[in-house]
């Protein structure tokens, strides 16, 4: 078995994204890999020319050398995860050898995509089963990787529709990240209704505080149902769901060994196993609530007006109003939800009064940056409300000739660490993640944050000395993760 083939057996077990198997790697199918990798797909490519395979394996693509016409080819490739099977050598008679050979020995029902050059071989095609011809030029790329993202959608609307209709009559707790936001709250709200149609009774988890302003007229306005981890028992949920967070114990009241039954994100993956009945975790996506309202669309659930205001505002935070790390399917969602929603409330949440706190805490910023080139550090002391920080490094990120902002502040038992960067060289999730460690730190490439025990330290009775370490290990470990020395200063 080749090496492709054993590293296909290997991922078998958890498999997150799709995989689509590609045979025939000429200009058309080429074009058609890389729209795929945009949209975050796991590919495998199949193609008789060896030195065009070598090309492939440089540009980290998954290859293998193989006739698509070869009865034997599947004998070789874990065919057992693959979302669809394209068919797109130039060779007609080669690609209904291979749609044959698809039906027979993978399966009669895999989604199969055949190239065809005209319209009498697309009707063979047809006949011989194939989901859907295409006829290049007719067809590009991207027309299809959107068909084959509609065809994803409704696969993952009836494996989801499946769970719940095996667990009627359960009952679900969802579980949100610690000191949770909108984007998290309307997902959750969003599972909790989706559960609702299935006759599933659901509530929704959080552990923390809702702090920012924003957050709570939000929970307050919308009417939202809440309850705090130390009010429930976990054991007392048959089933749980992680929304808007992929791992228990990671920025959740779950512990680290707890099984989960859903998980939906649209967080980076974490460098970790993830199991779970249902998962659908989507980085390239902007909000967690894009990805639940495309679930209420293709599960023809009905929206209502509070849920549509609560979705709409979730994926406008979480994107900065489109400004950061947003999608196409973020706007395509967002477009649905804006004529259901309550523009009333959305006008309050917008406008919300700033507490003595925040304010604080954004003079102490202010006071208290240090610049070193382009990045601005700022040390804001104790805090009591950690929503806080993301707040401040928002308002700095503004200032004349910043790309990167980063706040800190410490409670009593941590350090908590907000970031803000419009910088396209810095990834600052992973700049986190290297700065504090993969379990401390993360988030995305303009917005991520971390979190620190204290540890021993927690019980220091000096609390200047206190901040004054953790200002010098914050800083350090910073500059040093982004490649600055804090000489340069």
């Amino acid at each position: 078995m080749n090496n492709v083939a054993k590293e296909i057996n290997a991922t078998d077990k958890t498999k997150i994204k799709p995989t689509y198997l590609i045979l025939g790697s000429g200009s058309f199918g080429f074009a058609l890999a890389k729209e795929l990798r945009e949209l975050d797909k796991e590919l495998i490519i199949v193609d008789k020319d060896a030195q065009k395979v070598e090309t492939l394996r440089e540009e980290a693509y998954e290859a293998m050398v193989g006739d698509v016409s070869d009865p034997n080819l599947f004998d070789t490739i874990n065919t057992k995860n693959l979302a669809g099977i394209l068919i797109l050598s130039s060779d007609p008679k080669a690609n209904k050898i291979a749609l044959k050979n698809i039906k027979e020995k993978v399966s009669p029902d895999i989604y199969s995509v055949v190239r065809a050059p005209d319209v009498i071989n697309m009707q063979e095609m047809e006949t011989l089963g194939a989901d859907l011809v295409i006829m290049p030029p007719r067809m590009v790329a991207k027309s299809l990787s959107r068909s084959l993202e509609r065809a994803e959608a409704m696969r993952r609307g009836n494996k989801l529709t499946q769970w719940f209709e095996t667990n009627k009559g359960k009952k679900l707790g969802i579980v949100v990240h610690d000191n949770p936001d909108p984007d998290a709250i309307s997902s959750a709200l969003a599972l909790k209704t989706i559960a609702s149609s299935f006759n599933v009774l659901a509530d929704i988890i959080y552990h923390g505080e809702i702090g920012h302003q924003e957050n709570k007229a939000f929970v307050n306005l919308l009417g939202i149902d809440l309850y705090r981890s130390e009010d429930v028992g976990f054991a007392n949920y048959e089933n749980l769901a992680l929304v808007d967070c992929s791992m228990p114990g990671a920025n959740n009241s779950l512990s680290l060994d707890t099984h989960v039954n859903i998980i939906i994100d649209h967080h980076p993956l974490p460098d970790a196993d993830i199991d779970a009945d249902f998962i659908d975790i989507r980085p390239h996506v902007g909000a967690s609530a894009t990805i639940l309202t495309k679930y209420l669309q293709e599960l023809n659930i009905d929206i209502d007006s509070e849920l549509a205001t609560a979705l709409l505002y979730g994926i406008r935070t979480d994107t900065l109003d489109f400004k950061r790390n947003t999608d196409s399917a973020d706007l395509s969602a967002a477009s649905y939800l804006y004529p259901l929603s309550d523009h009333d409330i959305l006008e309050q949440l917008e406008r919300p009064s700033m507490s003595i706190e925040t304010l604080d805490v954004l003079g102490e910023a202010i006071n208290s940056r240090q610049v070193i080139g382009s990045y601005l550090l700022s040390n804001v002391g104790s805090i009591r409300n950690r929503d806080t920080l993301p707040q401040a490094a928002d308002y700095l990120l503004n200032l004349e000739g910043i790309s990167t902002s980063i706040v800190f502040g410490v409670t009593e038992d941590k350090i908590y660490i907000s970031g803000r960067s419009n910088d396209i060289r810095v990834n600052l999730g992973d700049v986190m993640k290297r700065a504090f460690g993969e379990d401390a730190g993360g988030g995305h490439a303009t917005a991520a944050a971390a979190q620190i025990p204290l540890g021993v330290f927690s019980a220091s009775k000096d609390r200047q000395t206190l901040l004054r370490l953790v200002n010098e290990a914050v800083v350090k470990r910073f500059l040093a993760a982004v490649g600055v020395e804090e000489a340069d200063e």
